[in-house]
């Protein structure tokens, strides 16, 4: 009887009694455990936002505008990662790429749980660290590809619909977890005396007061926790499916292969970090999609005929507008997520008080709403209800259902960035945060239900050939939205114009409704609503 992670000569899904007879359980198997992985992937990127909220109210020496800079780093790396990382499945194998990437996270999460424990531990390793968390971010690519070759054509969506929608669960459960572990010494003497707050905090189920003990590096090492049994659970029982990877070599041929292409993407983002401290954010982030490309063009072996199939893509047109169109609504998703707990406690964690002689200052707000309670609620929401997304285009088309929530987001976009303007400069914030969290939590649903609109649309789009490279594409240059929206939000905060990085958005969001139109839905569309 063959191993249960044995490599797998034999694959033909299509065949509707092999898929019956073993098919089904292999698939099912490895989908069971892509989904975790993948959730712990993104909850390992994306909890700087979380941790650099505790930071502020921890008293950590770092200026608002650097922790908002830690968090777009990660987002930064996470994105770019996500361009080789499409690659690794064909080249390394399936069961090799997720265990070592798996396993990879557990660098960043042992890393900042350990430079956490001291506030005086230098910005750079906190700089350095957020790089790391990218491997969170990137694992997407290399996921997706690989559940997509377990499944027949008639249940792509299932399978891919599970790992993404499933895995998305790791922003909601990262910003209900993170909150919590750091209440309780958990770890013991193994991790770490508590630092105390010195302003208010939260958590899921309630206000967390000033001077309260709290394990912040509770934040980095809870992971370990998952990410040990599940890189056991990987190595045992994933598989390599021969027909999608013929030559993926020694286990440790492969690992190699794989840290390879990480490498060319870890350069890329230091590359775009340095970039962006000398010109524009908006030039620096093309530069940064560009050398890693160029970079991966370099790499000798088994890489170079699978780039230039990708590169086929970037001829056909509709490559550049569904990239559009995925930036509104998984760029929105994963933008806001990362930005809006730290958005949250510096726009309502200040008030401006009136003196006797009329002047006006900026001063702690004490009744401040903790983002650590409530950030949560929109990334479940927008999660949640991404089948929902699916599942109505299929029934109204993908383009009219993008259309729709492009519309929503302009008009919300605006309206919260009217209302974080009278709060940014309210005696009492606390009045407007009841509707700055349902605008926002609105934009997270219509980003949700883009996301499976979008997909749909892609998938009808596109001929079998291209729709993995192009869902591996749109989905890297989409994840810059982790890095956009932080970056954004916090240079107009610091500048006291919170307003200004909402109109922005809702700018780009009505660009994004003629593209859509223009492309499919006008009287002469180029395809009618796929």
């Amino acid at each position: 009887m063959a191993k249960t992670n044995a490599d797998i000569e034999h694959w033909d899904v299509e065949n509707k009694e092999f898929w019956e007879r073993e098919g089904k359980s292999v698939a099912s198997r490895n989908l069971w455990i892509s989904i975790p992985s993948l959730l712990m992937g993104f909850a390992v990127w994306l909890m700087w936002g979380m941790i650099t909220t505790q930071m502020k109210n921890l008293g950590f020496p770092f200026t608002i505008e650097q922790l908002f800079t830690l968090t777009a780093i990660a987002g930064l790396s996470g994105a770019t990662l996500r361009i080789p990382a499409s690659f690794m499945i064909k080249i390394a194998g399936g069961r090799n790429t997720v265990f070592l990437t798996t396993s990879l996270l557990m660098i960043p999460a042992l890393g900042t749980g350990l430079a956490l424990m001291n506030p005086d531990t230098p910005f750079i390793v906190f700089q350095a660290l957020a790089l790391l968390s990218g491997i969170g971010g990137g694992n997407f690519a290399c996921s997706m590809s690989n559940i997509s070759s377990f499944y027949p054509k008639s249940k792509q969506g299932y399978g891919l619909g599970m790992n993404a929608g499933l895995g998305n669960f790791g922003v909601t459960t990262m910003q209900v977890v993170i909150p919590l572990v750091m209440t309780v010494g958990i770890f013991g003497a193994l991790a770490g005396g508590p630092l105390e707050l010195q302003s208010p905090s939260g958590t899921l189920i309630g206000r967390i007061d000033a001077g309260t003990d709290t394990w912040i590096q509770n934040a980095g090492f809870i992971w370990l926790v998952f990410l040990i049994p599940l890189a056991f659970a990987s190595w045992f029982g994933m598989n390599n499916l021969k027909v999608i990877t013929p030559n993926p070599g020694s286990p440790l041929s492969a690992f190699g292969k794989i840290l390879g292409l990480y490498g060319v993407g870890f350069l890329a983002s230091l590359a775009g970090v340095w970039a962006l401290s000398i010109m524009n954010m908006w030039l620096a982030l093309p530069l940064t999609i560009i050398l890693t490309v160029v970079l991966l063009r370099l790499i000798p072996g088994d890489i170079k005929p699978n780039i230039q199939k990708q590169f086929a893509i970037f001829s056909n047109k509709h490559t550049w507008s569904m990239t559009v169109l995925y930036i509104l609504t998984f760029g929105s998703f994963i933008g806001f997520s990362a930005a809006l707990p730290l958005s949250i406690s510096v726009i309502f964690g200040n008030m401006m008080e009136v003196a006797a002689d009329g002047t006006v200052t900026r001063v702690v707000n004490p009744d401040a709403p903790s983002a650590l309670t409530w950030a949560w609620i929109g990334p479940f929401v927008g999660a949640l209800i991404r089948p929902v997304g699916g599942w109505i285009s299929d029934k109204m088309g993908g383009s009219i259902v993008t259309q729709i929530i492009s519309a929503v987001m302009v008009v919300a976009s605006v309206a919260t960035g009217y209302v974080m303007m009278l709060a940014y400069n309210s005696t009492d914030p606390n009045a407007y945060f009841p509707i700055f969290l349902v605008l926002f939590i609105l934009m997270f649903a219509a980003s949700g239900i883009g996301n499976g609109s979008t997909f749909r649309s892609i998938g009808v789009i596109f001929d079998q050939q291209q729709k993995g490279p192009v869902l591996g594409w749109t989905s890297a240059v989409a994840a810059y939205g982790a890095f956009i929206a932080p970056r954004v939000m916090g240079q107009e905060i610091q500048a006291g114009t919170p307003e200004i990085a909402m109109y922005g958005f809702a700018m780009f969001y009505a660009v994004c409704l003629v593209v859509n139109w223009w492309f499919y839905l006008r009287k002469n569309a180029y395809i009618k609503n796929p």
